[in-house]
């Protein structure tokens, strides 16, 4: 049935009552997604969870940089689109000045829903006053590329790559869009338009990440950069990414992205009424299974 018609929340089933882990070393708070059995696949109790871990660090005094990792192989395979623990239909108590998503009707429903959880709080945390640290090792597939996109640097291993591949779904990319700010807009359309993996070493290239290294050296060198960042004047940090972000706004990063956030959702409709289903009908396991064959793995 179509997610924009169940409404009942019976049957999820949480793997885990900590899907982020927080901790402060050296006057840097680590978040780290912590759903390793599913690949940090973001549900909305592991988005909340990130939202008040984001606020935590915010409010503390003490810390001066904030890292953001994930548990396992995998950075994040992205949004929750068929674990036990897929909670579109749940109720939250809401960080945005926005309804309840779940008592809406039709495409309104996923339309208040996204607004809550991934573009609002997305960019809710990109605009933290203290400076932020994506630490990516393994994949970082479509909702996954929305949590490295927010921070302010992004470290990768060697062996991470980048991927959105939800143009299958009839979808033109996640709900953040920033890719074509990410990316030179041609290549941009290559990683859309193909689906395709980008490496780490190739995300180099264009400035989406700003160091690669071995696996094993990936927790060291974002410790580094992290210490040295947290030794940087707090207000001077501030006010530093309030610049360069007022930058990509003049360059309409903003009224961009709102525009594709309604294209997202008109795909989501067109999908529900020609599928009855808003991702298109494919769940998370035939999107691995696509992803491993054109990546040529068995």
């Amino acid at each position: 049935m179509s997610d924009l018609i169940e409404r009942s929340d019976a049957g999820i089933v949480y793997e885990t009552e900590e899907p982020v882990r927080f901790e402060t070393i050296d006057g840097v708070a680590w978040i780290t997604m912590n759903r390793p059995t599913f690949n940090n696949a973001q549900n909305s109790q592991m988005t909340y969870a990130l939202d008040a871990a984001f606020q935590r660090a915010v409010s503390d005094d003490a810390v001066h940089a904030i890292v953001l990792a994930g548990e396992g192989k995998h950075f994040s395979a992205g949004h929750d689109i068929g674990t036990p623990g897929r909670d579109v239909n749940k109720s939250f108590d809401r960080a945005l000045l926005l309804a309840d998503h779940t008592n809406k009707p039709a495409a309104e429903f996923l339309y208040t829903r996204e607004q809550e959880v991934y573009l609002g709080m997305c960019r809710r945390w990109r605009d933290a006053p203290k400076a932020t640290i994506a630490m990516v090792q393994g994949a970082c597939i479509a909702g996954g590329l929305m949590l490295a996109w927010v921070c302010d640097l992004i470290v990768a291993s060697e062996d991470a790559f980048f991927q959105d591949p939800v143009v299958r779904m009839g979808i033109p990319g996640v709900e953040y869009f920033a890719h074509a700010f990410e990316l030179p807009p041609r290549v941009a359309k290559e990683f859309l338009l193909l689906g395709e993996r980008m490496t780490a070493a190739r995300a180099e290239q264009f400035g989406m990440v700003n160091r690669v290294v071995p696996r094993d050296q990936l927790r060291e060198e974002t410790a580094r950069i992290a210490a040295k960042l947290a030794a940087q004047p707090r207000l001077g940090v501030w006010l530093t990414k309030q610049a360069v972000n007022h930058v990509e706004e003049l360059r309409g990063k903003r009224s961009a992205m709102d525009a594709v956030y309604h294209m997202h959702h008109f795909a989501h409709a067109q999908n529900d009424l020609t599928v009855g289903n808003s991702i298109g009908g494919l769940d998370g396991k035939a999107m691995a299974a696509e992803n491993k064959k054109q990546a040529g793995e068995a």
